[in-house]
Order: C-alpha cells, then sequence, then structure tokens
C-alpha cells in the first residue's frame, strides 16, 4: 500500500506533492477502507479537538492530565524526567503543573527535562535531549548533570517501540523498555518518588507490574478515557519508590 500511494502522489500536480497537509491530501486521494476509519475516528476525536483548541502537541496529553487530576502525580517544585517525550504534549503538561516557569510565585518552581529518540522541538519551562537513546550509557550520565541534585521525584514515560504489527512481539519490546527504565530509576529516582509508564497488555505484564512492587510501595494500572477503547495500552502509576 505504500508503494501505490507513492504512485499515487507522483502523478499528482507538484503544488500537491509539496503539501502536507493532511486534509489537503485526503481531499484527493482514495484512502484503504482501514486508513479511511482510522482519519474519520481521527477527525471526530474530542481529544484532538481539544487538544488543538488548548494548544497541547498532541491529545495525549489529556492521558498525563487525567491521570494527575485524580492521583496526584505532579506538584509544584518536583523534578520531572519525560521519557519518550515526543512530540512534547506531557512535558507540556508538567511544565504546567509542577510551576517550572515560575509563574506562580506563591509555590515552588520545578524541572521538566524532556527525552526521546526523535527530535524534539523546543518547549518554554522544558529541557529536551532529542535524538537519543536512552538505553547508552552516556545518556544517564546526561540525565543525572541535568537533573537538580541529579534526581528526579517522578519520572514518565509514555515510550513505544516501533511496531512490527505482531502483538506480542509489540507488546515485549515495550515491557522491555519499561525495565530498562525501571533499572535506570534506581539511580535517579529520589526515595518515594513516582513512576508512570505506559504498557501494552499481554503474557509479560504481570512480569513488569511485580518488578514494579518490589521497588514501589503503591502499584495500580490505570486507563484513562483518552486512551482508546480499543487498544491494548494502559498504565501503571508506581508510587513511594523504595530505593535510597
Amino acid at each position: 500500500s505504500g508503494w501505490l500511494y507513492a504512485s499515487w502522489l507522483t502523478c499528482l500536480s507538484p503544488w500537491l506533492w509539496m503539501s502536507r497537509c493532511l486534509h489537503t491530501t485526503v481531499k484527493f486521494l482514495r484512502k484503504t477502507g482501514t486508513e479511511q476509519r482510522w482519519l474519520e475516528r481521527h477527525l471526530k476525536d474530542p481529544f484532538v479537538k481539544a487538544s488543538k483548541q488548548q494548544q497541547y502537541r498532541c491529545r495525549s496529553a489529556f492521558k498525563l492530565l487525567e491521570i494527575d487530576d485524580k492521583l496526584c502525580v505532579l506538584h509544584p517544585g518536583f523534578s520531572v524526567l519525560d521519557c519518550g517525550a515526543a512530540p512534547g504534549a506531557w512535558s507540556q503538561v508538567a511544565v504546567e503543573r509542577v510551576n517550572a516557569l515560575g509563574t506562580d510565585a506563591a509555590v515552588p518552581s520545578g524541572f521538566v527535562l524532556g527525552v526521546d529518540l526523535l527530535r524534539i522541538s523546543p518547549l518554554e519551562g522544558a529541557v529536551f535531549l532529542s535524538e537519543t537513546d536512552m538505553a547508552e550509557p552516556s545518556t544517564l550520565r546526561a540525565i543525572q548533570s541535568l537533573l537538580p541534585l541529579g534526581k528526579a521525584d517522578v519520572i514518565l514515560s509514555d515510550m513505544a517501540p516501533n511496531a512490527t504489527g505482531i502483538k506480542e512481539l509489540d507488546h515485549q519490546k515495550l515491557i522491555r523498555l519499561c525495565l530498562g527504565l525501571l533499572d535506570i530509576a534506581q539511580s535517579i529516582l529520589k526515595p518515594k518518588g513516582t513512576m508512570l509508564c505506559k504498557f501494552w497488555d499481554g503474557s509479560e505484564a504481570r512480569l513488569l507490574q511485580n518488578r514494579l512492587k518490589e521497588q514501589f510501595q503503591d502499584v495500580r494500572t490505570i486507563k484513562p478515557q483518552a486512551s482508546r477503547k480499543d487498544s491494548a495500552e494502559s498504565y501503571y502509576l508506581a508510587k513511594l519508590y523504595r530505593g535510597k
């Protein structure tokens, strides 16, 4: 289907070829049934509309907003590490909630550091390590050098691997990312700190949950309203880190 899509594009007029606008492309191209259904759902999605209205970079902001509203993950003055930060919507929420810009003089000012393999556009109030691999030892050293006192109060992870389309394989790859992040947490998460990580349901979800329970006093599973009902996506929220 990718080859067919490219072939159609080469037949279109030059001005259309240069246009990256989704709506313009849709106007001229006949989509497959799956693509059309996805597009229709996307355009009708209330969280997509709300993200545009409230100027969040993507709809995922509302997942973190809901979790924080209900369970108080982010507080003014906190230092936050946002893993898998691109395009930056969770960092936007974190900047607001921890008062990273110092806009509220009545409460402490926090700090937000985002990391992603992809490029992240600059965001006022946040520091980004773009095009950076969390698995590299040099990344941990960079994170420690940037976080105040080298430690985070909260680790957020909306990371996901490049999907293969094989459900169980993709699930296992994401669990491995989360376990790797849990290992990193031993070096940078403050005692009684919090970790919020996305996972896809599958055979190894319980393994991750048990590992979290070994290191945190309170571990719960959350599926925010902004996570689509037909998605395997959920989040583990682990609070009260036992580490030193």
